[in-house]
């Protein structure tokens, strides 16, 4: 049998040989792939037969596959049945489970945030519970992954948690029945003044443009004049639902994005088919450099038609599209198929994969090998660098003790207890901490064993252990030690001199277990960097019009 195999191979490729030249380069295709194939075949099956230790003939082949493809990109994955039903979260945001996110608290895990009208909030349990037992087997060394696949599961099943409650000591065992959990792609949206209205938008599932939709019209509803499109943190999503919310906002018949790649099938060309929202509405974007794919094609396009103002920092550079093709056994292949090219023609892509230093990295494409392109006013954008924003905001530069506070879970807990102690608190956006509540907070970090280190302490020292390896020590000691006692830091005063950032954390946290994840969405805002210079772009007609003109001072897009 194998022989008539080969017999038939070779008469293939004598056929396709005599069809003529054009035809060589995939004859020499499909012999590599061929031979290969045999060989990973015959190395596969001495392996599970010869090797010294016992083989899980599944997990080689996995490991194979999995190393084979992160070879060329790391959207290109695959994806085995166990594995479907997460990856259907990411295209619909719908899961059967609890309705909760979870952490890893100690040897359990925990309750971080119930959702709005969850299984877990309407059976009374609450954020900092600890997850002991599902359905009669202890959950002690389970991880965040293994505990969410063990609640997650069919709509209206049924399972039965125990968990304990920090606060109290008490256990308590809940029966709960899943049900199909949607996570919003627009968590919030809401008025920012009188005239401004906010949209954010986390994902861009099969219902990301439709939510947008309504959310903009119950704006216009309120009055909205003006539009803050919040995508930062948006890691993308489908392809058509960034076309169908660009349009919201572009004529009919306008291009929203190209794709090609190497072959003719994906060499696309999406336009905006459906009437606009409104084409008029003053439009500020807000992103950053956790915004990506869809969510620059979004950017990107209406830069390129200067529809909008774009604030924040600068995108994350995903120029590549995926496609999932069906393989055996109800598995998945998600390929990078095409890269996409927004209205001027730029790829944003950063990365460039296809070409590789020594180590085997793949490395950023250098700005020397960058092209300018013209948005449709004449501005120069360029591709190979993600989405620079008009208007650019510095990020947040917090200090080492709110980070330490953090991981260390005291932000968490003190939310946790006084969430126990106080039964209402004030909306989520005028909420804050008097002076008493704030000390308390100091009481209960400094009543906790933690290590304060900070980057100048850890540096200077280095700076010692250099200075005594080189024999200068005796030289430099004393002042050495003047100033490691001016950068000594205490505790206490450094939770009044970082008292604004710490509270800010903080009075999130606290009115997240009150108000949930909007209500977090919303105290954010007035404190938000990016979403005050969009407030103030949008207040001032003509230097919103010089920003899309790209004759203002202190844009990063201008004219050339």
């Amino acid at each position: 049998m194998k022989t008539l195999k080969r017999k038939s191979l070779i008469l293939s490729l004598v056929v396709l040989i005599a069809g003529g030249l054009g035809s060589i380069s995939f004859v020499e295709s499909y012999f590599e792939i061929s031979k290969n194939l045999d060989i990973f075949s015959s190395l596969y099956r001495d392996v599970n037969t010869y090797y010294v230790d016992e083989t899980n003939p599944g997990e080689l082949v996995k490991t194979g596959i999995d190393a084979m493809l992160k070879s060329l990109d790391p959207y290109t994955n695959y994806i085995p049945e166990a594995d479907i039903e997460d990856f259907r979260f990411m295209t619909t945001g719908a899961y059967g489970g609890i309705g909760a996110l979870i952490r890893k608290k100690g040897d359990y895990v925990m309750i971080a945030e119930p959702y709005e009208d969850s299984p877990v909030l309407n059976a009374g349990l609450k954020a900092g519970d600890l997850i002991l037992e599902v359905d009669g087997v202890s959950a002690k060394g389970k991880n965040s992954a293994d505990m969410s696949q063990i609640l997650r599961g069919q709509s209206d099943s049924d399972v039965e948690i125990i968990v304990e409650r920090p606060t109290t000591g008490e256990k308590l065992n809940v029966k709960l029945k899943r049900k199909e959990i949607k996570v919003k792609d627009v968590p919030y949206y809401g008025m920012l003044d009188d005239k401004a209205g906010y949209i954010t938008l986390t994902g861009f599932t099969e219902t990301a443009s439709r939510e947008v939709k309504d959310a903009f019209n119950d704006l216009k509803g309120q009055g909205m004049q003006q539009l803050v499109f919040d995508l930062r943190g948006n890691g993308g999503g489908l392809l058509r639902e960034a076309v169908n919310i660009t349009n919201f906002f572009i004529d009919r018949g306008e291009t929203v994005v190209e794709t090609k790649g190497r072959t003719k099938e994906w060499d696309r060309t999406h336009k905006a088919i459906n009437s606009p929202l409104d084409k008029e509405i003053p439009l500020v974007v807000l992103i950053d450099g956790r915004s990506a794919s869809a969510s620059e094609i979004v950017s990107g396009t209406l830069q390129d038609l200067d529809r909008a103002v774009i604030v924040g920092q600068t995108s994350f550079g995903k120029g590549l599209v995926q496609q999932t093709f069906p393989l055996s056994y109800n598995a998945q292949l998600k390929a990078t198929v095409a890269k996409y090219y927004t209205p001027s023609g730029r790829c944003i892509q950063r990365i460039d994969y296809s070409h590789r230093d020594e180590r085997g990295k793949a490395n950023a494409i250098a700005d020397s090998l960058t092209t300018d392109f013209e948005t449709r006013n004449g501005r120069i954008v360029k591709d190979g660098t993600g989405i620079s924003p008009d208007l650019f905001v510095e990020d947040d530069d917090y200090s080492d003790l709110l980070a330490i506070i953090v991981s260390e879970g005291f932000i968490f807990d003190f939310a946790t207890d006084f969430e126990h102690n106080h039964a209402e608190i004030a909306d989520a956006g005028s909420f804050h901490l008097d002076d008493a509540q704030y000390q308390s907070f100091i009481d209960y970090c400094l009543g906790q064993e933690f290590e304060y280190k900070n980057s100048s302490k850890e540096m200077l020292k280095e700076l010692k252990e250099t200075i005594k390896e080189d024999e200068f020590w005796e030289e430099v000691e004393s002042e050495y030690t003047a100033l490691a006692e001016k950068l000594a830091r205490d505790k206490k005063e450094d939770m009044m001199k970082f008292r604004k950032e710490i509270s800010l954390v903080l009075e999130n946290e606290i009115v997240s277990r009150y108000y949930y994840r909007k209500g977090r969405i919303e105290a954010s805002l007035a404190s938000d960097k990016d979403v005050k210079k969009a407030l103030d772009v949008l207040g001032d007609k003509d230097r919103f019009s010089s920003v899309l003109s790209g004759t203002c001072d202190d844009c990063l897009v201008k004219k050339g």
